[in-house]
């Protein structure tokens, strides 16, 4: 165990990201790198493997700003629609087309997530898969929601925390905001390292149960399992 506080950067500049983190208690400073994000890619044919491909692309970028001895933690969020990907909008009518087509139907959310471990000079890269169901939309409320203009920063051009999608109960709710939190909060549990905190590191089942009004399956699964 090291004695000292092990520096946290978040590269990502999703406002979700950084909020969801602060549930598990951290100390993070924040960079947000510039990367391509192209869905057009060999890769396309395994979304997972796509996901962490693009986040580890954040990784390279962001590893020039962090500290020495820093973690280091990105993400990227895909849709996936029947054999279709949808990244980010590029624009209004981009984003328009997205939610009509996903309105009223069943579709996948893949988070790929990298955590550059320093006192072990290794990555862990891995992807986490939701099933989410966006709900019938009317133009109107396809306008109402351009409207707000939050668009642009999300994945299939809707924000799961506007309550126009769900996920299915035993998926993560928080994968499809970003970053799926219990899974992060597992691999930073068993590490060797200790966190600057705000008192210790936060399991977030209960944060997410409280928030989300309902009793999560994957979280007491997840690290339950890993307890034992």
């Amino acid at each position: 165990m090291t004695s000292l506080p092990t520096p946290v950067l978040l590269a990502s500049a999703s406002p979700r990201r950084r909020r969801l983190l602060q549930w598990l208690g951290l100390r993070y400073s924040v960079f947000a790198p510039k990367t391509e994000e192209s869905l057009e890619s060999p890769l396309a044919i395994n979304p997972p493997a796509l996901a962490i491909s693009l986040a580890e692309e954040k990784l390279a970028a962001a590893l020039p700003a962090a500290s020495a001895g820093a973690l280091i933690l990105t993400f990227d969020t895909i849709v996936v629609l029947g054999d279709k990907l949808l990244g980010k909008p590029k624009d209004e009518s981009a984003a328009r087309g997205m939610l009509r087509e996903l309105a009223g139907r069943d579709h996948q959310v893949i988070t790929g997530c990298c955590i550059r471990f320093p006192h072990l000079g290794r990555t862990d890269s891995f992807a986490v898969t939701s099933n989410v169901r966006v709900q019938k939309l009317t133009n109107r409320q396809i306008d109402e929601w351009l409207a707000l203009g939050e668009y642009m920063g999300c994945a299939g051009a809707y924000n799961i925390e506007r309550q126009i999608a769900e996920t299915s109960l035993p998926d993560c709710h928080q994968n499809v905001a970003g970053l799926p939190l219990c899974h992060v909060y597992l691999r930073l549990r068993d590490s060797d390292l200790v966190f600057a905190t705000a008192g210790k590191l936060v399991e977030p089942v209960a944060r997410c149960d409280s928030t989300l009004r309902r009793k999560c399956q994957l979280g007491p699964a997840l690290l339950g399992s890993a307890k034992a």
